[in-house]
């Protein structure tokens, strides 16, 4: 741990600036950051960082070169999509190196009626923020900055090389971090502070993006037994599909990771288009589907479930059967993730987590995915996703807690200040 000292007074400088950190956050917030949308923040994000003093690195996916665990990017452009690395890099570094990582893509919002405050208001209430990305990892993404700028308010700066970096893409395939890796930002250790409510996450499963695509027979609704409903046939589909994800959740029973955790995969369809006049019968559907995969499945295998599952139901149906439907993989193709006990980096971030708290630090299993799989699993040093808490992801009224910035932000500071150790500020 860092003498008590310095970590006083890296403590009083995040008091300090915490106002200026709220307001960055809901700056942040401002920006419907929305898939494909996500340059202008990235832009403020990268002139941030360089009025900092860092040297900053503004690329696309497209600028790096081609991954087996790249996913396929349907409905963007690559080129499109923007990711910002703020390196600082002292000279003749002492410490381990860190990477910190946020993404700032964030899901549609839905109607805007049905939320209390406009979802990009980043209003205040009662001690939370709420709007779109505040929980879902803006808030994150504040704490990562706002450690470092308290260690260097407090005269000090990291000892070692970290990279501070925002990523698109966390919410749709993951590309986005794993092009910050394929780019050559290589660090021993990467948090990503998701808003796990101080928790360390442990395990998480896997996920699977897809569409189906299904044809029908267009009549007259007054002659509607002698077409096919595209629509209706879609609606087949799904329901063997819950199925099929029913007996998954039977066998995921055994897993060792997830045996206590009630139906660990979920499957949902997520949007659904189809048909063109609401007299005839419907010649086309689509549904977008998300499947998740326990530890032990890989991503193709599930892929493999998923076409059995469809080629059956297609059989079981006159039209489809001769008529069969397609499959195109949309986006996410991600490997489950277990961050392995031991590691020196989650000793350092449990001490940092209980010299803040008190007490030991909690852990999590999600049946949901983040972007540290890509560090673990691909590229050889620990992953570790812990952040603030907050409510509502994806849902109405969004919202973080504002003292638990704080808190998180204090966590991180004396995480990077023990794992790269400090030197003063030149």
């Amino acid at each position: 741990m860092p003498e008590p000292e310095a970590r006083a007074i890296i403590a009083a400088a995040i008091d300090a600036g915490f106002d200026r950190q709220v307001e960055f956050l809901q700056e942040l917030v401002r920006f419907p950051s929305l898939r494909g949308r996500e340059a202008p923040l990235q832009d403020w994000f990268a002139r941030q960082m360089a009025t900092r003093g860092y040297a900053v690195d503004r690329f696309t996916i497209a600028d790096v070169p081609a991954h087996p665990k790249m996913a396929p990017m349907v409905g963007v452009d690559p080129a499109g999509s923007v990711q910002v690395v703020a390196a600082h890099r002292p000279p003749g570094p002492t410490g381990r190196s860190l990477i910190l990582q946020g993404h700032i893509d964030v899901v549609p919002e839905g109607p805007h009626e049905m939320w209390t405050y406009p979802p990009y208001s980043a209003t205040i209430r009662d001690g939370w923020m709420y709007g779109r990305g505040a929980h879902d990892m803006k808030s994150g993404v504040a704490c990562m900055v706002f450690a470092m700028d308290a260690i260097r308010a407090a005269g000090f700066e990291p000892a070692a090389d970290v990279y501070v970096q925002t990523v698109t893409e966390e919410e749709s395939t993951g590309n986005g971090a794993l092009a910050a890796l394929l780019r050559g930002y290589r660090a021993e250790a990467a948090l990503v502070p998701e808003p796990t409510g101080h928790t360390i996450t442990r395990t998480q499963t896997g996920t699977i993006w897809f569409r189906l695509r299904v044809r029908g027979v267009p009549v007259h609704v007054a002659v509607a037994q002698d077409g096919t409903n595209a629509i209706m046939s879609a609606y087949a589909l799904i329901n063997a599909l819950y199925a099929h994800t029913r007996a998954l959740n039977e066998a995921a029973r055994g897993n060792p990771w997830y045996a206590d955790i009630r139906d660990p995969i979920k499957f949902n369809p997520g949007i659904i288009r189809g048909g063109d006049w609401a007299s005839s019968t419907p010649a086309w559907c689509e549904v977008d589907c998300r499947i998740g995969l326990v530890p032990g499945t890989t991503p193709e295998q599930a892929m493999a479930g998923i076409e059995a599952c469809v080629k059956a139901a297609a059989t079981g149906d006159s039209f489809m059967a001769n008529n069969p439907p397609e499959i195109v993989w949309t986006g996410f193709q991600t490997d489950p993730y277990v961050l392995e006990a031991g590691s020196e980096a989650e000793a350092v971030l449990a001490a940092a987590h209980a010299s803040v708290h008190g007490g030991a630090m909690p852990e999590r299993r999600t049946t949901a995915v983040n972007d540290t799989r890509y560090y673990g699993l691909y590229f050889g040093f620990p992953g570790l996703c812990y952040g603030p808490r907050g409510e509502v992801a994806h849902g109405f009224d969004e919202r973080t807690s504002i003292e638990d910035l704080r808190m998180c932000t204090r966590t991180i500071a004396t995480f990077i200040a023990d794992w790269c150790g400090l030197r003063p500020r030149g």
